[in-house]
């Protein structure tokens, strides 16, 4: 699978105002290093809510930017029912590969100057 559906980031670059996709994933990345902890942070202390909380947050902002393998984590994230730290800290470090893997991706696309800029 894919980091990014690029279409997606296509379509956002032809949406949005010059320079406002390389803000869209500033955003993102600020998001990204807020949430990460926090997944990882409840995940040990097996606090459900927040686990459940910054999951949510992660696939919201990967959608929006098409970032379908780091959504499709954070969704089976959402999904837990119950958490075991080591089960826990396994998926928060596929989900912190993943992110890592979309801001590279990201970059790449807004350096490549295919979103007008």
């Amino acid at each position: 699978m894919s980091v990014l559906d690029v279409a997606v980031l296509t379509q956002l670059a032809a949406d949005l105002a010059p320079g406002d996709l390389r803000q869209v994933v500033v955003v993102f990345e600020q998001d990204m290093r807020r949430l990460g902890p926090a997944l990882a942070a409840a995940g040990q202390a097996g606090d459900l809510a927040g686990w459940h909380r910054a999951a949510h947050g992660m696939a919201g902002s990967a959608a929006a930017v098409g970032a379908v393998m780091l959504e499709r984590l954070a969704r089976q994230a959402m999904a837990c029912t119950a958490l075991d730290a080591d089960a826990a800290a396994g998926m928060a470090a596929a989900i912190d590969a993943a992110a890592t893997a979309t801001i590279q991706a990201l970059q790449l696309f807004t350096a490549s100057g295919t979103s007008d800029e």
